[in-house]
């Protein structure tokens, strides 16, 4: 249950993606583990590297991308994202994927999620306070996922979604890893690796795209194991940050 509780939060887009899946799994309870896994093919330096210099080819230093998203963080209200999950399992050679619009909004020092995943099943994620809720528009239930501590699983939501950058270094050891770019957009990839072992049982990597511009995420990818993955993209064509007003009950589930 703690995994798909940490699943569900991560990412937004991997939480909402974990929750909203249509189709049994043939690991079940490691597909909704949705951002960290063991290092099995990376690990991380023993020794800390010399301090970065930015050049032409990597663009910037770590802390510059840290202290970007510090930053944006300050002055982020709410957003609105269409997304695209995709999981990929190699034993199957299968790819699940789920569409939808993804909503996120600061209330004081915390942050709600919600995501209405449209493909291929419509199904409403919710996060507003300690649990994780999941209403099916086919069935006309709610599932719930209680947590006891919130801060953990919001911290897995604001990946990228106006999080303080440094923050990140409470559960993660981070590498810049240079400039790449999204949807003609020039973004900077940061690698991710959990401390916690807990959470390196779920995934091993966790990969983030981020804009140069507003300092959102882009794209993410979890590596699951060696070859599985759960990878989603926010086009920002669509993406909306701080809008006037989101749409009416967009943190509110059917018949409540």
């Amino acid at each position: 249950m703690r995994r798909l509780i940490l699943l569900a939060s991560v990412a937004v887009w991997f939480a909402a993606s974990a929750f909203g899946q249509s189709s049994p799994s043939p690991r079940p309870l490691r597909a909704f583990s949705c951002v960290f896994f063991r290092p099995l093919l990376y690990s991380v330096p023993q020794q800390a590297p010399p301090p970065a210099r930015a050049n032409s080819a990597t663009g910037a230093t770590l802390e510059q991308v840290l202290t970007l998203l510090d930053q944006k963080s300050a002055s982020f209200k709410s957003l609105q994202a269409d997304f695209e999950w995709d999981q990929y399992q190699k034993v199957v050679d299968e790819h699940d994927i789920q569409r939808g619009v993804m909503y996120f909004r600061r209330v004081g020092n915390n942050v709600d999620v919600a995501a209405d995943i449209q493909v291929p099943e419509h199904k409403k994620l919710l996060f507003t306070g300690k649990d994780v809720q999941v209403y099916s528009y086919r069935t006309h239930q709610t599932a719930t996922y209680p947590s006891k501590n919130r801060d953990e699983i919001e911290s897995f939501l604001a990946l990228g979604f106006g999080g303080r950058g440094h923050d990140l270094q409470k559960n993660f050891e981070l590498r810049y890893a240079g400039i790449d770019t999204i949807d003609g957009r020039a973004t900077y990839k940061l690698e991710l690796t959990p401390k916690s072992q807990k959470i390196q049982g779920m995934f091993r990597l966790v990969i983030l795209w981020i804009d140069q511009q507003t300092g959102m995420s882009l794209q993410q990818k979890a590596m699951e194991g060696q070859f599985d993955y759960r990878l989603a993209r926010y086009p920002f064509a669509a993406m909306k940050i701080n809008p006037v007003k989101l749409p009416p009950d967009t943190f509110r589930l059917e018949g409540k």
